[in-house]
């Protein structure tokens, strides 16, 4: 079995099923990616899917269909995609093991590419179940 780029918490899985059931009928889900900007100097960036790329990764949960930008995977391996709603604001979180740090804004981040023979160590040191 291989490495799975990125995971969904249930609230980021309903809150994906409520844009598609929103968006019409062709949109088949999300697209996360990484573009440089803001003051940190990368972003998150969130697309809707109407066909998806054949090179993007494909993670699901509940119904809910996210790709992910094959340029955007060392930065998001281990990355938890969560959605909040709090006094202030609603949106997607990233829990992001290879963010560095962000803006005072939190609307960027700096990321790093993932270690790929630290995930690899620590896959190996996971007993099979």
């Amino acid at each position: 079995m291989g490495f799975q780029v990125m995971s969904m918490t249930d609230a980021a899985a309903a809150r994906v099923r409520g844009i598609v059931e929103n968006s019409g009928p062709d949109v088949r889900g999300i697209r996360v990616g990484i573009k440089k900007g803001g003051c940190a100097g990368m972003e998150y960036t969130i697309d809707l899917v109407t066909e998806p790329n054949p090179k993007d990764d494909l993670i699901s949960r509940d119904g809910a269909s996210v790709w992910i930008d094959p340029a955007a995977v060392l930065y998001l391996l281990g990355t938890q995609m969560d959605f909040e709603t709090t006094k202030m604001r609603s949106g997607f979180t990233f829990n992001n093991p290879n963010q560095t740090s962000a803006c005072g804004c939190g609307e960027s981040v700096e990321l790093k590419a993932a270690d790929l023979a630290e995930l690899a160590r620590q896959k190996a040191a996971v007993p099979a179940g």
